[in-house]
């Protein structure tokens, strides 16, 4: 008998002003697509939960430190900041208007209710470079995951995130002493030199054992005090 392969199902599909952005179930799982592109899916999250615990380590016992997210995504990371009190306040950057109404009201709400509803939390639905330029708001932690990788990014635009300007502005974006984590699915070398030029230090990768597939990397860097 021929095994029986897990049915994908659309569940959403919408074009908004970044191109195709698609919800899809696989089984008990979803996952979300961009433009053709697999983004993330709700199968492990380790990596995801990772990012957030690496920031907060890489802080020391900084007290009460403020977090901004780059990316809703499935939830994963925003529901790892949420359960743990040492966040003062957590803000979320979310372009993209389906990602947050499938956390608001649809199969996504699973993973981020309890999230939402904690007073520390806050969704700003707006595209993350551009509030990285023009917020004067500073963190104590920017945790980035809105690409599959510094060298594989979902639109065009993004790509500035990564430039030397992009750091710049990362960079001016965090307290004194404050650490960039950014996701990654693959290594990336040319991105930890990149963060030293910018004048980061404490410069490391972390790799993320997955359930399938290569490793994940979590890029980590310090602003010097």
């Amino acid at each position: 008998m021929p095994l029986q392969t897990e049915r994908t199902l659309t569940l959403d599909r919408r074009e908004g002003p970044h191109g195709e952005v698609a919800l899809r179930q696989r089984g008990e799982h979803h996952e979300i697509i961009a433009n053709g592109c697999f983004l993330m899916d709700t199968s492990d999250g380790r990596s995801e939960r990772l990012l957030v615990d690496a920031a907060l380590d890489a802080l020391g016992d900084r007290p009460a430190p403020s977090l901004l997210i780059g990316g809703l995504g499935v939830g994963f990371s925003l529901a790892r900041a949420a359960a743990n009190p040492r966040w003062r306040h957590i803000a979320v950057v979310e372009r993209e208007q389906a990602i947050i109404e499938w956390h608001l009201t649809g199969p996504l709400a699973a993973i981020s209710r309890d999230a939402l509803a904690d007073h520390r939390s806050v969704i700003l639905h707006t595209d993350l470079v551009a509030y990285l330029r023009t917020t004067t708001h500073r963190y104590d932690a920017l945790c980035l995951d809105i690409d599959n990788g510094p060298g594989w990014t979902v639109t065009d635009d993004n790509e500035n995130l990564y430039s030397p300007a992009g750091l710049a502005t990362c960079q001016g974006r965090l307290e004194p002493g404050g650490i960039l984590a950014v996701w990654s699915a693959q290594p990336s070398p040319a991105f930890e030199d990149a963060l030293r030029n910018a004048g980061f230090s404490g410069v490391r990768t972390e790799e993320i054992r997955v359930a399938r597939g290569v490793p994940d990397m979590v890029h980590l860097a310090v602003r010097p005090a």
